[in-house]
């Protein structure tokens, strides 16, 4: 089976086309290869189809295309329903998009390498892929989401394409072609740029130089902008005469050449029943995402933090955003944590040198003269000029605070960083936060039919709820409780409904095979002091609803002011929530359901007053 996108959407089986008609049906087939094997919720379905407004049968619709689209394609394509969308599999297929984006690779290597014929041929076949303007016949909703970054990506090709040809002095014929680009795309400053390199290398510096000049102007006045770098340094170099000069092809050498060390691949597997999040999911996508082609866009992070409580999903979001983003990201994707085990902080100099033996750094380099480790601002070092100019995503796992972080972030933009932490670290600067909630009921009731299968629920529904509620929204709580079903298929979903009805069992309950709720929150609880989980030992039980710092205070027996600073640490390092400001003007503040019952576990008998007291 073969599909187009790069040009009017098409699917064919060997040699015969197979007939599609109308544009919703290429758009929904658009759309889920596009997604490459993940979920396509209905929502943004129905937003590729129908824009902002959507028609009331929008479900029953989307469902008829996908049933057009099972018949057509047969049985070599999947069409599968995954809540909360759909999901296409087809092992095997052939893409144009991923072909596209394979040579695509494989020539800027070859262009990396000064394998400048191969690079040329690579880099043309990925070109040759394009049969006109890509989506051509689907929805404007979809064309306007997803052409940009495709046009982007064929500019990008076509410049180094034309960079291997420059190289191999094909000056003369590549200025005519060159010459319509450029009109074109007025403000596409590299394309300019090698147009005046071509001009100059044909003699026709004073051409050269009337494009540059044009080129100041135009981006001037539509843009408001001087010219960049890659403008500036060409101008210049027509005016010293160094572009006569043609860059060196590789050397042949006699010996087999050290093979080129693999783009680093570290994250953890991509999450095949994630669910929920999308909001947050596309949030973060869009921000890891260049704007497209020729649109001004303001600041753009490359610093995303992902904070919440224990449990509530934030490493599973950041390595799904990390999968789906990783196109964009061709040096490669990288993952560290940042705390052992058992919940202590590593040490900088530690994750360092994990991150540089994944960029390649070879382990001796990473040893002093006497064979003791680098020193920690060699190893800053070190990754600095590693991860500069390079293409990277790191993603960033459990940061314990910014001082953690300052050593391990790049110090260009070209890398990004995602980051989850327990703690809200306002500090990291060029920074944007996306703070986790727990689940609502809808999501909840979604991911327990997920991973235990939606037969489970239909016939207990009540019970379903139960589970649901039992496990308060917390993504880690339902995970577990819907494993446990899947794993005992002779189960009811009443009988675990039932074990989780006892609140002082409930925390107890929710464990299966390494997934352990009650270690995962108390782990959290002891990074508090003492003197902080004690306190939380006495107030958490006590408290099923919203509180003040006033009641706090009276119930730990110490002043508002220090009662005031221990609630807002709670908060800091997410084991505490602030719903709101009461009519009184005072903050009101509440536990998760499930970390006051980790609490009440950790609660010594003898704790029968407050610990701490007023100074």
């Amino acid at each position: 089976m073969e599909f187009q996108l790069l040009g009017p959407v098409e699917a064919r089986e060997g040699t015969q086309r197979i007939a599609l008609s109308g544009s919703k049906v290429h758009t929904v087939l658009a759309a889920l290869l596009l997604a490459r094997g993940r979920v396509v919720g209905d929502s943004r379905l129905s937003s590729l189809l129908w824009g902002w407004d959507p028609p009331a049968t929008m479900n029953a619709q989307i469902y008829t295309y996908i049933s057009r689209l099972r018949k057509l394609l047969g049985s070599d394509v999947e069409l599968v329903r995954r809540q909360p969308g759909y999901q296409l599999v087809a092992e095997g297929a052939r893409v144009d998009v991923v072909e596209f984006e394979r040579l695509d690779r494989l020539g800027r290597t070859a262009l990396e390498e000064r394998r400048f014929p191969e690079a040329g041929e690579l880099l043309r076949r990925a070109l040759d892929l394009w049969q006109g303007p890509a989506l051509a016949n689907v929805t404007p909703h979809l064309a306007e989401a997803e052409l940009p970054q495709l046009e982007e990506s064929r500019a990008r090709t076509l410049e180094h394409r034309i960079e291997a040809d420059l190289a191999l002095a094909r000056h003369q014929l590549l200025v005519p072609e060159l010459t319509g680009l450029v009109g074109e795309f007025p403000v596409r400053e590299r394309l300019r740029a090698q147009l005046m390199t071509a001009l100059y290398r044909c003699g026709r510096q004073a051409e050269a130089l009337h494009t540059f000049h044009e080129g100041r102007t135009v981006l001037a006045e539509e843009l408001g902008v001087d010219p960049g770098i890659d403008l500036t340094t060409t101008y210049q170099a027509v005016l010293s005469g160094e572009l006569s000069l043609l860059p060196k092809p590789a050397r042949p050498v006699a010996v087999l050449p050290a093979a080129r060390p693999a783009t680093p691949m570290t994250l953890p597997p991509d999450i095949a029943d994630f669910t929920g999040r999308e909001r947050e999911f596309t949030e973060l996508c869009a921000q890891l995402t260049p704007p497209p082609t020729g649109r001004r866009s303001g600041f753009h992070p490359r610093r995303l933090l992902i904070t919440g409580m224990a449990g509530v999903g934030k490493t599973a979001l950041a390595v799904r955003v990390a999968h789906a983003v990783a196109p964009e990201f061709p040096d490669g994707l990288l993952h560290a944590r940042l705390r052992h085990g058992n919940g202590t902080v590593k040490d900088s100099g530690t994750v360092l040198t994990q991150l540089l033996h994944s960029l390649g750094e070879p382990s001796e380099e990473l040893l002093s003269q006497d064979g003791s480790p680098l020193q920690l601002d060699e190893l800053i070092r070190r990754y600095r000029t590693r991860t500069a100019g390079r293409r990277l995503l790191i993603l960033l796992d459990d940061a314990a605070n910014e001082l953690q972080l300052d050593a391990l972030l790049p110090a260009t933009v070209d890398a990004a960083v995602l980051v989850t932490s327990r703690s809200r670290l306002s500090a990291v600067p060029g920074s944007r936060t996306t703070a986790l909630d727990p689940m609502d009921g809808a999501e909840s009731l979604a991911l327990l039919a997920v991973i235990a299968g939606v037969s489970r629920f239909v016939v207990e529904p009540q019970a379903a709820q139960e589970i649901s509620s039992a496990c308060s929204g917390l993504p880690l709580a339902l995970r577990i409780a819907a494993t446990r079903l899947a794993s005992r298929p002779h189960w009811s979903a009443s009988r675990l409904a039932g074990r989780l009805t006892d609140p002082a069992r409930r925390v107890g309950e929710l464990r299966v095979g390494e997934l352990d709720l009650a270690r995962v929150l108390s782990g959290a609880l002891c990074r508090l002091s003492f003197q902080e989980r004690q306190s939380v030992a006495v107030l958490a039980p006590r408290r099923r609803t919203s509180f003040t710092v006033a009641a706090a205070a009276a119930e730990l027996g110490m002043g508002e002011g220090p009662a005031e600073e221990l609630l807002e640490h709670l908060v800091e390092v997410s084991l505490l929530e602030m719903t709101g400001i009461d009519s009184a003007g005072e903050p009101r503040y509440r536990f998760h359901e499930l970390v006051r019952l980790a609490a009440a576990r950790l609660r010594e008998p003898a704790v029968e007053r407050p610990v701490l007291r007023a100074g």
